[in-house]
């Protein structure tokens, strides 16, 4: 009798929200004409056989349903996206060998060769989770890396496993005036997507907060505290995402710039 073996599918899903303390209605918000919920799925879509928004309001639905989006309903009562995700997994019927990538509904210009990159990750079978990172330019200057709004990742050269995330910059470095911080080591920034395999996406939901992840705010501590490893993907390319109606704006002018 011949052995069985799974097949591991690749899923991108977008957790997609209606209801935003800075921008209700997000998703719907038109960048050149089209709603930015379909731009995310379009550019999600050259790198993945099979994307599916994940959400908890008929307006999105709908409208993803409109440009022939697949898309899950899933409840309003989540209180973060992995918990989201988690959910859609389970009405997608998806098997502990696959891996689910999390990719934000509010970057309209991910790039099909970030999603590859984190794909690559789980050519190791020992991957559990991968995210992405890009290093730190000299030239985006002290400021950029100070940012707290930018967590910076520290990783491990041989296995290019993360180490630690901090909004603080980490490492820092003794006895080099912080002007010269750039040209003298190279910072990594993380990139906010992630991959999990579907049984440690499950498990990580369950956890409860840890206290570094309080402390930072960063739910992926909350991983590396229960034992948990994150491979890292490294990336040139800078990630826009549309926080505010402003950020809109710029999209726009960008997307018109391109035409």
């Amino acid at each position: 009798m011949c052995a069985k073996f799974a097949i591991m599918r690749f899923i991108g899903l977008i957790p997609a929200r209606y209801a935003s303390t800075r921008f209700e209605g997000k998703p719907l918000a038109l960048i050149g004409g089209k709603p930015m919920i379909e731009r995310v799925y379009r550019q999600a879509s050259m790198a993945l056989e099979q994307v599916v928004v994940a959400t908890d309001d008929e307006r999105i639905e709908t409208a993803v349903r409109a440009f022939g989006g697949k898309v899950v309903m899933t409840a309003s009562t989540h209180t973060c996206g992995t918990d989201r995700l988690v959910e859609a997994a389970n009405r997608l019927g998806l098997s502990d060998e696959d891996i689910v990538i999390n990719i934000q509904g509010d970057e309209p210009f991910v790039q099909p060769s970030q999603i590859d990159a984190i794909r690559r990750c789980f050519d190791d079978p020992k991957t559990q989770i991968a995210t992405l990172v890009k290093p730190f330019a000299p030239t985006d200057g002290l400021a950029a890396l100070e940012n707290p709004n930018s967590p910076k990742v520290i990783v491990e050269a041989k296995t290019m496993h993360a180490l630690w995330f901090s909004r603080s910059v980490i490492p820092y470095l003794r006895g080099v005036e912080k002007e010269h911080w750039l040209d003298k080591h190279r910072f990594y920034k993380h990139i906010g997507m992630y991959a999990y395999r579907v049984s440690v996406l499950k498990a990580i939901s369950a956890l409860p907060p840890s206290p570094m992840e309080i402390a930072e705010s960063l739910e992926q501590l909350r991983w590396l505290e229960n034992g948990y490893s994150i491979r890292v993907a490294v990336t040139e390319v800078e990630t826009i995402g549309i926080d505010t109606p402003a950020d809109l704006v710029k999209a726009n002018q960008i997307i018109n710039n391109l035409k």
